[in-house]
C-alpha cells in the first residue's frame, strides 16, 4: 500500500515538475496545470459562476496542449451531474449525454470534430441508399465540430424516446418525428344503427321524387 502511494506521489511530482503552474487536489493529484508555453495540460476542473440568470456549473476533464480531450463531465454547483461529453482536438466528438437534476436522460447527441491543424479533412459518410456502404468526402475544415449521427430526445419521466434526428455533417437528413394523426369523423360514423338503403328503395325514391304522400307497403299489419 505504501509503495502504491509512493508511486502515485512520484508520478504527480514528475508531472508537476514540467508545469509552470498547477494545483494539488484533495487526493494528491495534480490539477489545473499550465506548462511553460502557457498551455493547459492534464486534468482540469473549471468552475463557472451564475451569470445573468444562467446557472453556474463545474466541468472536469483533461487538456492536451490547451485543447479538451476525451471524456468531460459537467456538474451543477451543488454536485449533480448534468452532462457527459466527448472531445477531440478541443471540439465535441462522438456521443454526448445530458440529464436533468434527477439523473434522468434528456438528450443524446452525436458530433464530428475536425482537426484544426488541417485546412481540409477526409471522412467516411454512409450512403443513405446503400446501408453499410461509405463514400469518402473531402470537406473544408472550419476548425470546429458538426452535428453528425443520431440525436435522440427522451421523455425523462417514462424513459422512452420522443424524437430522433439524423444529421450528416451539420445537415438534417432525416427526422422520424411525426405529427399526431387525428381521424376525421365521417357521416357514416355518426350512428352505427343507420343501415344503407336497399337498391330497390333508392330507385323508388328517385322515380317518385317530388310527388306528395307516396304510400309504401312496408309489410306491417297496420293499415
Amino acid at each position: 500500500m505504501r509503495f502504491i502511494l509512493f508511486v502515485c506521489v512520484f508520478m504527480s511530482l514528475a508531472a508537476s515538475a514540467q508545469l509552470k503552474e498547477y494545483k494539488i487536489g484533495v487526493k494528491g493529484d495534480t490539477l489545473n496545470g499550465i506548462d511553460k508555453n502557457g498551455k493547459k495540460q492534464g486534468k482540469w476542473i473549471n468552475r463557472y459562476d451564475e451569470v445573468r440568470g444562467e446557472p453556474g456549473y463545474e466541468e472536469e476533464g483533461v487538456y492536451i496542449n490547451d485543447r479538451k480531450e476525451g471524456v468531460w463531465r459537467k456538474f451543477t454547483l451543488v454536485g449533480d451531474q448534468v452532462a457527459i461529453e466527448n472531445y477531440h482536438w478541443g471540439f465535441k466528438d462522438g456521443p454526448s449525454q445530458y440529464f436533468n437534476l434527477n439523473g434522468d436522460l434528456l438528450r443524446e447527441e452525436n458530433w464530428r470534430a475536425f482537426n484544426p491543424d488541417k485546412a481540409y479533412d477526409t471522412i467516411d459518410v454512409e450512403d443513405v441508399m446503400h446501408p453499410d456502404h461509405y463514400n469518402k468526402v473531402v470537406i473544408k475544415n472550419e476548425g470546429s465540430s458538426l452535428k453528425h449521427g443520431a440525436w435522440k430526445y427522451y421523455d425523462p419521466s417514462a424513459g422512452f424516446i420522443t424524437k430522433t434526428e439524423f444529421w450528416v455533417l451539420g445537415k438534417l437528413e432525416q427526422n422520424d418525428a411525426k405529427a399526431p394523426v387525428t381521424a376525421k369523423k365521417t357521416s357514416s360514423d355518426s350512428s352505427a344503427s343507420v343501415k344503407a338503403k336497399p337498391k330497390e328503395v333508392l330507385e323508388f325514391e328517385k322515380k317518385n321524387a317530388g310527388k306528395k304522400k307516396i304510400k309504401v307497403r312496408d309489410g306491417s299489419t297496420q293499415q
